[in-house]
């Protein structure tokens, strides 16, 4: 992985255009491909990025650019689309580059990982004609516990929690942002999946077009009849 703090503006051009201006901020550069721009708030979500596969480039600055300022050009161009991020260097505050190895992948709950392996064994449940696509799809911003196809052939992410608050909502939210931007995966839906729903996360779901369901962890064990209960 490559880490800069950079004096940068960045611009994103595709099927959106977004412009951040210029300030400090961090670049990563990830072994799958993936480049990601933080600022220092804002929680973990960047401010933008480019996911793989894509490849990056770093370049010259033109000449307008080089009399404004800009010392190195970024230009991250997607494999599959006409998406491309720009970055405009101004000056390098650090730059340095680890090896991170393999890793081992979350460790989740022990109660959200049966639910999420018994869900993915039966996502029938959910409605018929489903299917799974693959536990932990992984994402620029971390794994989807389950991706899967409707009965239509849509696809659907499902984010499992064994108390659903508001945070698992705002979770899945970005995660469908992101999964929605990629034109092979698009239009993604989502369910949101849990032991029980807090009324304010069922609500805010609800508002963003996100399913709820109510899961019953004996049920999905095949220990009594009763049904997953849909709200």
């Amino acid at each position: 992985m490559r880490l800069v703090i950079a004096r940068c503006s960045v611009d994103y051009e595709g099927r959106l255009t977004a412009h951040l201006p210029l300030a400090t901020r961090l670049l990563l550069v990830k072994a799958d491909g993936s480049v990601l721009v933080h600022s220092d708030g804002g929680s973990y979500k960047p401010l933008n990025w480019m996911s793989p596969p894509c490849a990056m480039a770093e370049v010259e600055p033109e000449e307008s650019e080089a009399a404004a300022g800009v010392v190195s050009v970024w230009v991250v161009q997607h494999a599959k689309s006409e998406d491309r991020l720009r970055v405009l260097i101004h000056e390098v505050l650090h730059d340095s580059s680890h090896v991170l190895g393999v890793d081992p992948g979350l460790v989740k709950d022990g109660v959200e990982a049966h639910l999420q392996r018994l869900l993915a064994e039966h996502i029938h449940t959910l409605g018929a004609g489903w299917s799974l696509v693959r536990r932990e799809y992984m994402t620029a911003i971390g794994p989807v516990d389950i991706l899967a196809r409707d009965h239509a052939r849509g696809h659907v992410a499902i984010e499992i929690k064994r108390r659903g608050d508001i945070d698992g909502v705002e979770q899945l939210t970005r995660y469908l942002e992101l999964m929605n931007r990629d034109p092979h995966l698009a239009p993604v839906t989502g369910i949101f999946a849990a032991q029980e729903i807090k009324p304010q996360a069922r609500v805010l779901a609800r508002d963003r077009g996100i399913r709820c369901v109510v899961l019953d962890y004996d049920a999905l064990r095949g220990i009594d009849d009763t049904t997953t209960r849909l709200f």
